[in-house]
């Protein structure tokens, strides 16, 4: 069947595709590759990835395009789906016949409510759901699908047997083509990596146990599968001979340095190659393998550190310390190696004392550049599970992660620290990390070393100061 692969329209600057890690619109106008969506159209013969949010199109201009397939694919989240939902009613209305079917967290921790919720949608995939995709476009019988929920003739649903985890990661195609046939690079763009930048994965599943992570809660695993090295440096020799354009590669694995033999193995594989390239990493990652990482090409690493508060970090099963995190990022200072932290408020055990602990300990770590998201309960993840359980949130507030224009809401709130205090957090952390003397020359020093940064930080000042005024008020 002509298949496409559609990241549907939602919120002005959504960034919810199948790469980002929290759905929502974020401080700094930025996307993630849909990643998760580019897989299986690479091993779908002429089927096209459309990233609706990216190219900035319209409901009624992706309608158009994808009133032309027999078969449509659409990614969605909790924060999006009612749009999402939405958009398959709008275009089952203009071509009744199309197969129309979803992939995702979303759907596949819930699939009985999502095909309850629209009888546009004809089918979901749960679990991995690349090899779904595949014999969806085959023509495979659907009760012949593992992974596969679906409606029959006569409205029921039926549940087919869930579907192995793949194996062998080497298996499947590259995305890098996929990226370059269907998509406009130059509209990726994050605020912490060169621009043009490209993003892939190197393997699935993340074997730590942070209990706010969705993807290795619902579609991943704990399981840490691997592509070989050499796979992956073929993949990186691809984008460098037909995307000469493309200035960093980041290696958006969950954590890309849990197995450290192998990381040092890409690492010296990527300078021999002359690349630049950033990954996301747990702060735990000892200097001998940073060395390697940085002398081969390593320009930024990705830390989500969460919290300053040791105990809350237990809670959430982070398998960390602040002591280690202190100093993993002074190793990283010594060897010139950015890092972009992220931070989380509102967690279990969250006080007023803790969201003061956390800003001060960013502070003093101080990463080049951070991010506060808020405690986001996806269904799905134990997080979810513990906030129903303990009456931190509402089992039928779960899709309010958002607010009506794609802004991220505080969805916990606890009898000693309420939602209003946990979200207006956000920009005080914010003001406090970025509005010091310190870290405003140290932005001032990087924009007066090139006048495309100069411009970039300039339009990236701008959004940031409308979101947190937006976010005060």
């Amino acid at each position: 069947m002509k298949t496409l692969f559609l990241q549907a329209p939602s919120f002005d600057g959504f960034d919810g595709g199948a790469g980002s890690r929290y759905q929502a619109k974020r401080e700094i106008k930025s996307f993630w590759y849909p990643t998760w969506l580019a897989q299986p159209a690479a091993l779908v013969p002429g089927s096209r990835l459309l990233d609706a949010p990216a190219d900035e199109l319209s409901v009624e201009e992706t309608l158009a395009i994808a009133q032309d397939y027999d078969l449509v694919v659409i990614h969605t989240s909790t924060p999006s789906f009612p749009t999402d939902a939405k958009f398959a009613e709008l275009l089952k209305a203009r071509k009744p016949d199309a197969l129309i079917g979803m992939v995702g967290a979303k759907v596949a921790v819930d699939p009985t409510g999502a095909l309850n919720a629209t009888h546009a949608i004809d089918w979901v995939a749960r679990e991995e759901f690349d090899y779904t995709c595949l014999e969806l476009a085959e023509g495979k019988p659907f009760a012949d699908i593992l992974g596969l929920s679906y409606r029959n003739a006569d409205g029921s649903l039926a549940h087919n047997p869930p579907r192995p985890m793949i194996e062998n990661m080497d298996e499947l195609p590259f995305v890098s083509p996929v990226y370059k046939r269907d998509l406009k690079i130059e509209n990726y763009f994050i605020g912490y990596l060169e621009h043009p930048y490209v993003s892939i994965y190197t393997g699935r599943g993340c074997r730590s146990k942070c209990t706010f992570c969705l993807w290795p809660q619902t579609v991943g695993g704990h399981r840490y599968r691997v592509r070989s090295p050499e796979n992956v440096l073929e993949e990186v020799k691809w984008i460098k001979e037909n995307m000469p354009e493309v200035r960093e590669i980041m290696f958006d694995d969950d954590t890309f340095t849990d197995f450290k033999p192998r990381v040092e193995e890409i690492a010296r594989g990527l300078g021999k190659l002359g690349v630049t390239w950033s990954c996301n990493a747990k702060a735990n990652v000892p200097y001998e393998t940073l060395k390697i990482m940085q002398e081969n090409g390593l320009r930024l690493l990705l830390v989500g550190y969460e919290s300053g508060d040791d105990e809350i970090l237990h809670v959430i099963k982070k398998g960390l310390r602040t002591d280690i995190a202190r100093r993993f990022t002074e190793d990283c200072r010594k060897l010139g190696i950015k890092i972009h932290g992220t931070f989380i408020l509102g967690l279990p055990s969250e006080t007023r004392e803790t969201i003061e602990k956390t800003i001060e300990f960013a502070k003093e770590i101080n990463p080049h550049t951070i991010q506060v998201s808020l405690a986001a309960p996806y269904p799905g993840t134990k997080l979810y599970a513990d906030a129903i359980a303990n009456g931190w949130l509402e089992e039928n507030e779960a899709v309010n992660l958002v607010n009506s224009e794609g802004v991220q809401l505080a969805a916990l709130s606890y009898p000693h620290l309420s939602k209003e205090e946990i979200f207006h957090g956000v920009e005080r952390f914010y003001r406090r990390f970025y509005f010091r003397p310190s870290k405003i020359w140290e932005i001032v020093a990087e924009m007066l070393g090139s006048w495309e940064m100069t411009k970039r930080r300039l339009r990236e000042g701008v959004e940031f100061f409308r979101f947190l005024n937006a976010h005060q008020s």
